[in-house]
């Protein structure tokens, strides 16, 4: 034993655990599959823009801990997540806020959005929702639903609005004020500098060994730490012996574009069913970037097969019993620690990963 705990995975729970492990006094290995630490928040420089490779990642907490935590690896910015959807060229303000029941309805106050809002909900007759379409329309009104939900929503998870389960968008922003911020957050910001070198500054002066797959090397791995942090698909680790989860990929397609601006917005959605990729992102605009060129990613969801990146657990009733079932045989694992987003099949915010990873370590130490 040359370690006393493997660290399988360089993101942002991996990295959390082994800064903690590491100057509790324990000595730490971190492997990553990959070529670089940050797992999915990993940003590499572009053109001098910090591009988020897996996706547009945006810190924001109301939990005082988790960003005095973070802030200690980085110095973050004042970015507020403003996202506009685009359905058909009509533009319209997210959150849905009272820009948009302008744009939508032409109501003025709270009082005639709202009563628009209860009209819809009253003529479509739902009173207890019994799925995501029925959740939405009970939330915004049968219009909203059509032009800025349901056709982002059926990309992004690949199924129709009405097997989709209602939780999904329960915690969907509605205000009828003017604030456009999607997060109702007290902290919230992007790492000056980019994530990789936040991840690379909680990993200093830890080992480190890129390019190795813990699962084609298992039998070697095991034998040089006491314990193991793993923080891969729980499924993957016992070979996909009760069946496989499932999960949400996405695709990227990015360009750099020799002009300085392309889209003016750092997120833009585009909600309807046939635009076939459900967002751009354009990059430099999380830090506020004044470059002469830009650089965008195209989103497309897909569903996951073996070979492609997991994203997001498809949080249905038959994956909830699989899961459950994998965590009767994790719980056995004596010296494995599953951690994370795909160790625990759980969609994660950035904060609540900060806080699980955080928890877990000091019942370590």
């Amino acid at each position: 034993m040359n370690y006393d705990y493997l660290i399988v995975g360089a993101g942002l729970y991996g990295a959390i655990f082994a800064r903690e492990l590491t100057d509790a006094g324990k000595k730490v290995l971190v492997i990553d599959k990959r070529d670089h630490v940050a797992g999915n928040i990993y940003t590499e420089d572009v053109e001098g823009i910090n591009v988020h490779k897996y996706g547009a990642h945006i810190f924001h907490t109301n939990d005082k801990k988790a960003w005095e935590y973070v802030t200690r690896f980085a110095a973050f910015n004042r970015y507020t997540n403003s996202p506009v959807a685009n359905y058909k060229g009509e533009l319209y303000s997210l959150p849905f806020n009272m820009y948009t029941f302008n744009k939508m309805w032409g109501v003025v106050t709270p009082e005639e959005a709202a009563a628009k809002i209860e009209e819809q909900r009253q003529a479509a007759g739902i009173t207890e929702p019994k799925n995501l379409e029925e959740q939405a329309i009970s939330l915004v009104g049968t219009d909203i639903y059509e032009k800025l939900i349901k056709g982002y929503t059926q990309k992004q998870w690949g199924r129709p609005c009405t097997e989709l389960p209602s939780f999904i968008i329960k915690r969907l922003p509605v205000r009828l004020t003017f604030d456009n911020n999607y997060f109702n957050a007290l902290y919230q910001g992007i790492p000056m500098g980019g994530y990789t070198k936040m991840i690379e500054n909680m990993l200093e002066g830890i080992e480190v060994k890129l390019g190795v797959d813990y699962l084609e090397n298992r039998e070697e791995l095991s034998k040089i730490a006491g314990k193991i942090v793993y923080t891969g698909p729980i499924d993957a680790y016992f070979d996909y012996k009760l069946g496989t989860l499932e999960y949400r990929s996405v695709r990227f397609e990015t360009e750099i574009l020799d002009k300085p601006n392309f889209q003016g917005n750092a997120v833009v959605n585009y909600t309807d069913s046939e635009t076939p990729y459900t967002r751009i992102i354009e990059h430099k605009f999380f830090e506020f970037g004044t470059q002469d060129k830009t650089v965008i990613s195209r989103e497309y969801s897909s569903e996951w097969k073996k070979g492609d990146e997991p994203y997001y657990p498809v949080n249905d009733d038959k994956n909830g019993k699989l899961y459950q079932e994998y965590k009767q045989l994790a719980d056995n694992e004596g010296n494995v620690i599953f951690g994370g987003r795909l160790g625990e099949y759980k969609y994660y915010d950035m904060d609540a990963v900060v806080i699980r990873a955080l928890e877990m370590v000091a019942k370590e130490i």
